[in-house]
């Protein structure tokens, strides 16, 4: 039984490390805003009401993320664990977060703190092209497509999103910090915490995220 909370800077390979982690502990990866997104395109109640925020460019309320992440933790699949990816982002989600687990009779296991360097945030992010038809992510620094500027799953094209331009990424690293140190200290407070440094060779960094597992898994 694990379950984890993953915290990264954009960039920081968030994604990544969370699909090793489920492939080694069995668990799904449960991300708030691949949830909103697959509860609007669905059309149920829940996504209805996030969609009205959402289109105006608004943050969708705590209370309705809190209900999303409590119905998705008591599915089939979640019984063995979960890795949360994208919240909390503040302490009053983490807060609200708390009371929510606590009524459940449920513990977070660790909050794992993926560290990298501002300068390899920038050199990934600017780096990074996106497939406009089926989403799939290169990099023309790390993980080149085979021809350039075309997807090699589906033949599009690629392209750098807005927010992955330098200067926006500068203020992306500065929102997550303001939002996101209070809440790291949140979890230090707690023994929590577990910042994991994953500059250097990915094998190398992707064998000191599971070493900060070792002794919270029990699975």
């Amino acid at each position: 039984m694990i379950r984890i909370i993953l915290f990264g800077e954009p960039g920081a390979g968030k994604g990544t490390y969370s699909a090793e982690l489920v492939k080694k502990y069995g668990i799904p990866q449960i991300s708030t805003g691949d949830m909103l997104r697959a509860a609007v395109k669905e059309g149920v109640d829940l996504g209805k009401e996030a969609h009205e925020f959402m289109k105006n460019g608004e943050l969708v309320p705590d209370p309705m993320v809190i209900e999303m992440v409590h119905n998705r933790i008591q599915q089939q699949d979640a019984a063995k664990g979960f890795i949360l990816d994208g919240f909390p982002r503040t302490v009053t989600q983490a807060q609200s977060l708390d009371q929510m687990l606590h009524k459940m009779k449920i513990e977070l296991s660790a909050v794992v703190k993926i560290e990298i360097s501002k300068e390899t945030i920038i050199s990934r992010l600017s780096g990074r092209r996106v497939c406009t038809n089926c989403g799939a992510t290169f990099n023309v620094l790390t993980m080149k497509p085979k021809k350039e500027g075309i997807c090699d799953k589906c033949g599009h094209e690629l392209i750098q999103r807005p927010d992955d331009q330098p200067e926006t990424i500068l203020n992306r690293l500065a929102v997550y910090q303001k939002d996101t140190e209070p809440l790291i200290e949140f979890y230090k407070k707690k023994g929590l915490l577990r910042p994991v440094q994953c500059e250097g060779p990915y094998n190398e960094a992707l064998a000191r995220v599971f070493g900060a597992l070792e002794k919270v898994a029990n699975v």
